[in-house]
């Protein structure tokens, strides 16, 4: 990029940064979400994975989950937790197994693989600039935000 790029990009981000300082923080809230999940979704595809893939990779670091149980954790329903484990099982993500103690269950075990990907996916978010490494303290802006949302569940 040259110094005129350069400097039209700048003049750019100073007019986008100037509009919307006068907005309501809803609308900023509101837009940011939008804009880090179509940009973390790009990113997510280069990973071959999908938000819900994501958190399901999430929840089996901690250990072999039941697919029922992941569902719950996910908050989805079993029908779309099968979709998911299939997908994460065909690029080898997950490898599923009778559970030894209840032959009629099957359970979810994330890989290698899937570690690496996970691990990958939280790098992109903290540290990408297009992500969440644009602001200043990533850990201080994720209590806020988790912060909000549980005042905002308490609310009726």
């Amino acid at each position: 990029m040259g110094r005129g790029d350069e400097r039209e990009v700048a003049h750019r981000t100073d007019r986008v940064r100037a509009d919307v300082a006068s907005w309501p923080t809803g609308r900023l809230l509101s837009v940011a979400a939008r804009v880090v999940e179509s940009r973390f979704d790009e990113v997510l595809a280069g990973l071959g994975l999908t938000h819900a893939g994501l958190i399901a990779l999430h929840h089996l670091a901690d250990g072999p989950l039941a697919q029922r149980q992941l569902a719950g954790l996910c908050k989805v329903t079993d029908q779309t937790m099968s979709r998911t484990i299939e997908r994460l099982d065909r690029s080898g993500h997950v490898a599923r197994a009778a559970d030894v103690r209840d032959r009629r269950r099957v359970l979810v075990e994330i890989t290698e693989a899937g570690r690496e990907v996970l691990a990958a996916a939280r790098r992109e978010e903290q540290e990408s600039e297009s992500l969440l490494g644009a602001v200043d303290d990533y850990d201080h802006f994720r209590h806020q935000l988790i912060t909000l949302i549980a005042a905002a569940a308490r609310t009726p």
